[in-house]
């Protein structure tokens, strides 16, 4: 996969104390990204400072701090010396102590483009799908995300892609505008039709597995939609002989118009849906059910959960709510759940 780096002559050295040793080039804007586009595993999961979990220990070298309050790391870790790999920009040649795992390595190398917006439509009045594409063949797993850099904000915002990997160039996101969020209120109102911004990727561990063979369950909360399309219509699509189970979780009637992002996947008779909204308008005469999603799901499947493989998106609370049903509650193998940490 090409990349705008390719080009680039400055590079500075890391290395990883006792392991690899490794460059990035020189206007790389963050040593996570770097190190990812090198093929290191450094742990990682949000990408933009709020999960700490590529926390590292500089020994040697300079670094810049892009977001110094980043909440990904305690007041105890920076009193400590902490850094976060996603939030640094090298100086200069360092070497750094951080415990890499072959689970992060990247399974589709990033890179970076110029990324056009194509349409934009409206699927709830705070949730709409973009469209972007780029000069490449969009080379991503089924539930990956990507880094877009809106204009007029500092740094980057991370989003899921909602389609499937192609040669087109085509990156489809749904975003929800979050009240003052600097990053999605500037891709509503400052990125027009045929404009350009940066795009990253792809990054995330919450990837389409494709060696397995039990029912998936897709678990979507509020924007988490995206990501669950892209499992969803990606084991569709490699007709497996299993079912996707579906459940989406939206708060009032003006969500269920999300619904609309599903019309090719429900006239398949492998796809199950179910809608369940936490607090719907009694005027509205909502006749479905009522709750959370992840109550919605021990109800619904009637089996073992640890029968299914479970991919899930959405607010960190819901995420935490899936994670003790399933671990806690019902006993299913962490291995057999699939989610990257957005906080």
């Amino acid at each position: 996969m090409a990349n705008d780096t390719s080009e680039l002559a400055m590079t500075h050295q890391i290395t990883i104390e006792g392991g690899a040793a490794f460059s990035i080039a020189a206007e790389e804007d963050t040593l996570l990204r770097g190190a990812l586009r090198a093929g290191i595993a450094l742990p990682h999961e949000c990408s933009v400072g709020g999960c700490g979990a590529c926390r590292f220990d500089l020994l040697s070298g300079l670094v810049e701090s892009i977001w110094p309050e980043a909440p990904g790391l305690s007041e105890r870790d920076r009193k400590r010396g902490k850094h976060l790999a996603c939030q640094s920009r090298l100086l200069g040649d360092c070497t750094i102590r951080v415990r890499c795992d072959e689970a992060y390595r990247p399974v589709v190398s990033p890179g970076r483009w110029p990324a056009v917006l194509l349409a934009r439509r409206e699927l709830t009045p705070d949730m709409s799908e973009f469209t972007f594409r780029i000069q490449a063949p969009a080379e991503f797993r089924p539930g990956q995300y990507a880094l877009l850099y809106p204009p007029h904000t500092p740094g980057a915002r991370a989003y899921s892609m909602s389609n499937l990997p192609n040669e087109d160039g085509i990156w489809k996101f749904v975003i929800r505008r979050v009240p003052g969020g600097a990053g999605s209120n500037a891709l509503f109102d400052h990125v027009e039709i045929g404009q350009s911004i940066m795009l990253d990727g792809p990054y995330g561990h919450a990837y389409l597995r494709d060696d397995n063979a039990r029912d998936i369950v897709c678990i979507a909360g509020g924007s988490g939609l995206a990501p669950m399309l892209a499992v969803a219509r990606g084991a569709l699509s490699e007709n497996r002989v299993g079912r996707v189970h579906f459940f989406y979780g939206g708060r009032s009637q003006p969500d269920l118009g999300a619904m609309a992002a599903l019309e090719d996947l429900v006239a398949d008779s492998r796809f199950a849906l179910s809608v369940v909204l936490s607090a719907p308008a009694p005027a509205l005469g909502w006749q479905g059910p009522t709750g959370f999603v992840h109550a919605e799901v021990e109800r619904v499947l009637a089996t073992p959960l640890d029968h299914f493989e479970f991919y899930f998106a959405g607010p960190p609370p819901m995420i935490e709510a899936v994670q003790t049903l399933l671990m806690h509650t019902h006993h299913v193998p962490f291995e057999q759940m699939h989610f990257d940490r957005f906080v």
